[in-house]
């Protein structure tokens, strides 16, 4: 087998640093991406760069010792040049480029997936950040099959590559297709062959006969992990057993509800007025993998206080 690696995906609002770390102890990753950091037209205090990246504090890892790449998204080179200036400075590990956030408030200010309509730019993004950072620091780009088809895919992909790009991640979805599902692993598969840089198969991956369904069919052996992670805390240590040919019996609600118990209990310290938000937010995603959360879900949804929750978690 191959060497491979399984990467937590970044997911805006969802998998902050206190995530990062409750899904690193569980462990079977190699790499986490921050939520992006919006470059505009300056550059941005090392402040915004520490909230988005606590890590940068610790070596620039979790405390499970899993790096942390800290993800950058904007349309101007310049600035996203001297922003990555600043990443490498701080000592992030690796600095990743968001070609792919779907959301119309991101791509209607210049970031984002809208950028994918524009191959030369997308270029001229990576080979800015890679030329203002030393050659050993990681230059990462994340990007979709496309805006509304993936007819560009082949030039974006070929204009990364080029800008010298150390790898590259794939949403197997394009802009218009959202999250819906199906992914379109395949699609990731016509342009791999051509490619000489690792390529990471992203989207739709909430099971471990997803994960090999997706090496299959879009010839990647690399994973990135996003929603399925939230829903499957332990997905990536599963997915490894497979592909190692070992038994494995997944965690069970016993042992992840004292993961959900801590990840209130630091929220709720950290972030009183997001606490409950975010809380019922995982739980959206664990109850499709446990029906226990399911009905724990139903009793909190209408729940405003994060201590209220906490307090129907552990009862």
């Amino acid at each position: 087998m191959d060497p491979y690696k399984l990467v937590l995906a970044p997911m805006e609002g969802v998998v902050d640093h206190t995530m990062r770390d409750l899904l690193t102890r569980v462990g079977g990753y190699d790499r986490c991406v921050t939520e992006f950091v919006r470059v505009v037209d300056r550059q941005l205090p090392t402040r915004v760069f520490y909230r988005a990246c606590p890590e940068l504090l610790t070596g620039g890892k979790t405390p499970a010792g899993t790096p942390v790449y800290v993800q950058l998204l904007g349309g101007n080179p310049l600035y996203m040049a001297l922003n990555a200036q600043v990443l490498e400075r701080l000592g992030a590990p690796g600095i990743d480029i968001n070609f792919g956030c779907p959301s119309k408030t991101v791509n209607n200010s210049d970031g984002g997936s809208v950028l994918l309509r524009e191959p030369q730019r997308v270029h001229d993004i990576v080979q800015a950040v890679r030329a203002a950072v030393s050659p050993q620091i990681p230059v990462t780009a994340k990007i979709r099959l496309g805006f509304k088809d993936s007819s560009l895919l082949a030039d974006i992909t070929q204009g990364i590559q080029a800008a010298g790009a150390s790898e590259m991640c794939i949403h197997a979805r394009t802009k218009q297709h959202g999250y819906l599902p199906p992914a379109y692993w395949a699609e990731i598969g016509k342009v791999k062959p051509h490619l000489h840089l690792p390529v990471i198969a992203n989207g739709e991956i909430w099971s471990v006969a997803d994960a090999i369904q997706a090496r299959t069919e879009s010839g990647c052996v690399d994973l990135m992990l996003g929603r399925g992670a939230l829903s499957f805390p332990d997905l990536a240590v599963a997915i490894r057993a497979r592909l190692a040919g070992e038994a494995y019996t997944p965690l069970s609600w016993a042992q992840v509800l004292p993961l959900v118990v801590q990840y209130a209990t630091e929220l709720e310290a950290r972030a009183p007025q997001y606490a409950a938000s975010f809380i019922k937010q995982w739980f959206t995603y664990l109850r499709r993998q446990y029906p226990e959360a399911e009905t724990l879900f139903q009793h909190i949804k209408r729940m405003k206080l994060p201590g209220e929750i906490k307090t129907a978690i552990i009862a």
